[in-house]
């Protein structure tokens, strides 16, 4: 029970792949939109059982990956022990999100309707596709309808109010 209560104050931030070097630090493949601001978090959350480890260092590397130093890890033994790992911190520690911005785990139970007021369903699930997020929407009627997470369609993403207004484009519902 701790650990859900834990785990539902946590973001993913990414996975250790690897171990660098022979002192213990680990390649991180981030999935945060601010891998830098990592640098400044103390404390990240390892594996299913979500040991804490204190973070020492954290450097962007190439792109998404980071070379990260956690206290308590000083081996490349030690390091590979790690290896496939997701990796947590606390939603507290995040940067904050600018206005149009949103956590991807805050989407799923919104109720969705179009700018007519036509329900649609409610978000099931998120994808993400690379180019942008597209919602699951279980319909009340039964099925599912995928919702692409773009400004032409999204209207409106009312997080305190459960409510994602779309404008849908021609077939997008049938």
């Amino acid at each position: 029970m701790t650990n859900r209560v834990l785990l539902d104050d946590l973001l993913l931030v990414g996975q250790i792949t690897l171990p660098h070097g022979v002192r213990g630090q680990l390649k991180l493949h981030t999935i945060t939109s601010r891998p830098e601001h990592l640098q400044r978090v103390k404390t990240v959350f390892i594996g299913e059982g979500l040991t804490p480890y204190s973070l020492r260092r954290a450097a962007v590397h190439k792109g998404a990956v980071m070379i990260v130093t956690l206290a308590g890890v000083d081996t490349r033994e030690g390091a590979e022990a790690l290896r496939g790992q997701e990796v947590y911190m606390r939603q507290s520690d995040a940067a904050p999100l600018d206005e149009d911005e949103y956590f991807l785990h805050d989407l799923p139970g919104l109720n969705v309707q179009t700018t007519a007021g036509t329900v649609v369903g409610v978000v099931k699930e998120v994808i993400e596709t690379g180019a942008n997020e597209v919602l699951v929407v279980t319909r009340p009627e039964g099925g599912e309808v995928l919702i692409p997470m773009v400004k032409d369609i999204v209207k409106q993403l009312d997080l305190a109010g459960g409510l994602v207004m779309i404008d849908p484009i021609p077939g997008l519902l049938d």
